[in-house]
């Protein structure tokens, strides 16, 4: 995880900020289930989320970075939560 997030620290996240508009956390557990990350960015809609991601994986830096990082990876798992009313992460 080490060589994971100095990579993404020094060329992955200023790529990844140029199409994903709101970074909301960027997160390691100390305790529980170790040598993760977790990370959750924010979207007006599913359609802004589609067209974000669409746009930074066209990109040629993006991709050449993917090839690097990818073989790191053991397990990845995605999810799509939407906020409740009363959550202070709209």
């Amino acid at each position: 995880i080490k060589k994971f997030l100095q990579l993404y620290e020094t060329e992955g996240m200023e790529i990844q900020l140029q199409y994903l508009p709101r970074m909301l956390g960027y997160f390691v557990p100390e305790v529980g289930i170790l040598h993760q990350m977790i990370h959750l960015w924010g979207y007006e809609t599913y359609e802004e989320r589609e067209h974000c991601r669409e746009a930074l994986h066209a990109d040629p830096r993006w991709q050449a970075y993917a090839a690097k990082v990818r073989p790191l990876f053991e397990k990845q798992e995605n999810r799509i939560m939407r906020p409740m009313k009363w959550s202070p992460i709209r």
